[in-house]
């Protein structure tokens, strides 16, 4: 399944050569995937209500092609993985069919501590689609 989210570059995104700085980049990752999860019926706020947060372990970044701003792109979100702990997201960033980024994050469910924590079987299976 795949959750697809448009957002528009904002002047503040850019860097002194009119590009999107590539830090950005993990910003519409983290878009798509709160996107992902509201289309599910988890949101971010209420997961950590519950006293657990997805915690980014790791992240991936292919640059292909700037962006500038004002320019529309298409942040396409597809998860990879779900384990007893983690979860693995894919991404692209695009602008129509033109591939600007592509790159994944995985991040680690843990308590309020930093321990990890089991990934509820609720959000697990909506995150999978499964009802």
């Amino acid at each position: 399944m795949e959750q697809v989210t448009t957002t528009r570059i904002r002047y503040a995104d850019t860097d002194q050569m009119g590009y999107v700085h590539h830090a950005k980049y993990l910003e519409y990752f983290e878009i798509g995937r709160t996107e992902y999860m509201r289309a599910r019926g988890h949101s971010y706020a209420r997961f950590e209500e519950s006293g657990l947060y997805l915690v980014l372990t790791e992240a991936h970044a292919a640059y292909r092609r700037p962006a500038r701003y004002d320019m529309e792109v298409t942040i396409r979100t597809r998860l990879r993985e779900v384990s007893h702990v983690q979860v693995t997201f894919d991404y692209t960033v695009e602008n129509g069919r033109e591939i600007l980024c592509e790159g994944w994050t995985k991040l680690a469910c843990t308590d309020r501590d930093g321990k990890l924590r089991r990934i509820p079987e609720s959000l697990g299976k909506a995150l999978e689609g499964v009802k």
